[in-house]
């Protein structure tokens, strides 16, 4: 049996107002396990809308946010629908304090401002929970040196803060971070929509397949604005085959709470393009000082 953890992020005003409460509601009739990453700062999605092609998924209002109209602070105004959530016995993290500023500054930004970014958005949280975030996962897969860092100090159980095909202790040049990555490991539906080549039907229909062409678990990214909003329906579809193939649908907590960190491989990070998105995202690379070949006595 595979076990397809859905990681549900939570990236706008609107998406955690009419999003998560819409996701909570499908989930739970379907019996479906989901662990929710929120932004909790202001929300800036006009300024993004205004220069990349997901912006097509915001609706008229929210491509103002930030522009023309003051950007509502989501950890304020939607605290009822967070705790909705939690109380609904979801798992729920950190995803940003202003998910678009994160997205366009993070990989280049000095440590000071990871660092301030990071813990606004940890202390909105334990604000709102009454707890410390036991995780957190990157917008945009987005992240630079400092912020895996952070994810070790802050006490972090677990990161989801890349691409790629399994859970993996993270080396970054020579440097191992003692906080376990869950990668996310199937393709996201903006993603596959983002050729133009395939048709809403299509690219559901070849998600429902995916899982069954690699082993293992697998860590499914969707997004309250998409899945729990224009594409719901789609989204329910998907759920409904993933069950009826015997696939289950857990947290990412459950994930990790099955594997012994102890023993989880070391990998390489690397900063690359992935397909259908633009800019380098963080994705899982080689395992850190396998040797996979000589030459001369001298790792090749």
């Amino acid at each position: 049996m595979t076990r397809i953890a859905l990681k549900i992020d939570v990236d706008s005003y609107h998406g955690t107002l009419a999003g998560v409460p819409a996701l909570v509601d499908l989930l739970q009739r379907h019996g479906a396990a989901a662990s929710f990453f929120f932004s909790l700062g202001p929300d800036h999605s006009g300024r993004e809308s205004r220069r990349q092609s997901p912006g097509r998924y915001y609706d008229r209002v929210s491509r103002l946010y930030g522009l023309l109209l003051p950007a509502p602070k989501i950890g304020v105004r939607c605290v009822d629908c967070m705790l909705q959530a939690r109380d609904a016995g979801f798992e729920v993290a950190v995803h940003a304090w202003n998910r678009v500023r994160w997205e366009a500054r993070s990989p280049t930004a000095g440590n000071a401002w990871i660092e301030t970014e990071m813990t606004r958005a940890c202390h909105r949280f334990s604000d709102i929970f009454g707890e410390q975030p036991h995780a957190c996962a990157a917008a945009g897969w987005r992240t630079n040196r400092h912020a895996l860092r952070l994810t070790q100090r802050l006490g972090f159980c677990y990161a989801s803060d890349c691409r790629g095909t399994s859970p993996f202790i993270p080396v970054i040049d020579g440097e191992i971070v003692l906080c376990p990555q869950l990668p996310t490991t199937l393709p996201t539906i903006d993603e596959l929509l983002a050729t133009g080549t395939l048709s809403l039907e299509q690219a559901f229909r070849q998600l429902a397949e995916e899982p069954e062409r690699a082993s293992g678990d697998h860590v499914f990214t969707l997004r309250a604005e998409l899945e729990g909003m224009c594409f719901r329906t789609a989204f329910e579809r998907l759920l409904l085959e993933w069950k009826a193939r015997g696939h289950e649908l857990s947290t990412l907590r459950e994930l990790i709470g099955s594997r012994n960190i102890a023993t989880l491989p070391r990998h390489q990070i690397v900063f690359a393009e992935i397909a259908g998105r633009t800019g380098h995202r963080m994705v899982q690379g080689r395992p850190f000082l396998q040797e996979d070949r000589h030459r001369g006595g001298q790792i090749a």
